[in-house]
């Protein structure tokens, strides 16, 4: 897709750590940045004339204002030549990103704090976007590792479209692809990956054994990394890979920042 990168933006330092991450990513893609930011209706009472999405009158518009330049400068930081458009949508958080993510080449969300990542997998943003977009899902965690290899977390649960992701993201940056597998995997996952070897020949290509539960094992391979990518079957509108322990574990636990692919039917 050419459409562009989509980043939530909250004022928070974990979503201006988004914004640098995917100002990066909007650059390396040749595409426009997105920056979004949502504005929920006021739960209490508010003085007649007043509109409900403006209680505060101009300081609420101030504070956005402000949110957002600062995101814009963050963004220029990294970017200074990046195209940047600025969106304030009426709204709560996973309503607006799904709605802006539609249209996008991929979205980017902080991983906030350990309660917001406990829910991920019921009704938080990443994934809500994961099982309803149809755009892969950057989490920004860990540290932004510029030189590490690119680790696919499984190939035999990881879709097709999530092996050609990190095939793709491993060549656009110029480093190696470590392919986790168990035993029993290693023989499919040798078979599903031969015509991304053959379309991609500059990647060198890295089977890396897991040994014990899957998602330590990932962990451990993503302390070097610059990315994790992890497949997402959905089924019936909900992110069904991630739904297991291991595959919750999978953005908890990384030490980097972890691309959720989605595959099958919304």
């Amino acid at each position: 897709m050419n459409g562009p990168v989509v980043v939530g933006v909250d004022g928070s330092p974990s979503s201006l750590a988004a914004v640098e991450t995917a100002a990066r990513e909007a650059e390396r893609r040749g595409v426009g940045l997105e920056l979004v930011h949502a504005l929920a209706w006021s739960s209490g009472p508010v003085p007649p004339g007043v509109a409900p999405w403006d209680p505060d009158g101009a300081g609420l518009r101030d504070r956005v204002n402000e949110v957002l330049t600062d995101a814009e400068f963050r963004a220029r930081k990294v970017a200074p030549q990046l195209a940047v458009t600025r969106e304030v949508l009426m709204g709560e958080p996973v309503s607006v990103l799904d709605s802006e993510a539609r249209a996008a080449s991929l979205a980017v969300v902080g991983s906030h704090r350990v309660s917001w990542l406990r829910g991920l997998l019921h009704g938080s943003i990443a994934g809500h976007l994961t099982a309803h977009g149809s755009c892969p899902v950057l989490v920004v965690r860990g540290r932004q590792n510029q030189t590490g290899p690119v680790v696919l977390a499984d190939v035999s649960t990881a879709a097709r479209e999530a092996a050609g992701f990190a095939f793709a993201e491993a060549s656009e940056r110029g480093v190696d692809l470590v392919v986790l597998h168990h035993r029993h995997d290693r023989r499919s996952s040798a078979g599903s990956l031969f015509g991304l070897c053959e379309k991609y020949p500059e990647v060198t290509v890295r089977p890396r054994a897991a040994r014990g539960r899957r998602h330590r094992a990932l962990a451990e391979a993503s302390v070097s990394a610059q990315l994790v990518v992890a497949g997402v079957r959905r089924w019936r509108g909900t992110a069904a890979a991630l739904s297991a322990p291991d595959g919750r574990a999978i953005v908890r636990h990384a030490h980097c920042s972890v691309a959720l692919v989605p595959s099958g039917k919304r």
